[in-house]
């Protein structure tokens, strides 16, 4: 079985606006060898799943520079300091569409690649989504809000029109939970 790996040192080289770049030196358990490994420090990040009355989910579209593209993906962002997760979901939802919802739910989180980061995506439900107010977007943000029946969601993934990995994740979760109320 696989042991934690014992740490020499710490040093953080460079600090960005999402995430901090740390150096950790650290010794195999298995070997005795002492490796270097980098990783991205991050505060937590949430998804929102919003589905309004009709059955819609409240998606969004944007470019994203890491892929010089634009995506269809869910709302979501920081879970900034001195915020719960929730708060965040509510925070983003209404900054990025403009839409509140009545009714949240946790599906749980996942670690977005713990290979190289240190942070959980958490992801909630918001059903009974609702136009709430103008979008209040960063100056750094250009997002189009668009209404997608959930049940083409699926097709999307498959369509490789939706690819975001943690929306992909997100989906999963909201899926699976109503699969299993659909077994009990």
């Amino acid at each position: 079985m696989p042991k934690a790996w014992k740490i020499l040192s710490t040093r953080y080289d460079t600090s960005y606006r999402v995430f901090h770049l740390r150096t950790d030196r650290a010794v195999s358990p298995r070997t005795g060898e002492a490796h270097n490994f980098f990783v991205l420090e991050s505060a937590d990040w949430v998804n929102v799943i919003p589905v309004t009355a009709e059955g819609e989910v409240v998606m969004i579209r944007q470019y994203r520079h890491g892929l010089r593209d634009v995506t269809l993906e869910i709302p979501g962002g920081l879970v900034e300091a001195g915020d719960r997760p929730g708060e965040a979901g509510c925070r983003e939802l209404l900054e990025e569409t403009g839409y509140a919802a009545r009714n949240w739910r946790s599906l749980g989180y996942v670690h977005p690649n713990p290979a190289i980061q240190n942070n959980r995506c958490f992801t909630y439900l918001a059903e009974g989504a609702y136009p709430a107010g103008n979008q209040k977007l960063d100056a750094s943000e250009d997002i189009a809000v668009t209404l997608v029946p959930v049940d083409t969601v699926p097709r999307l993934i498959g369509e490789g029109k939706i690819t975001h990995s943690l929306v992909i994740a997100a989906f999963y979760r909201y899926f699976m939970e109503h699969l299993s109320h659909a077994w009990k």
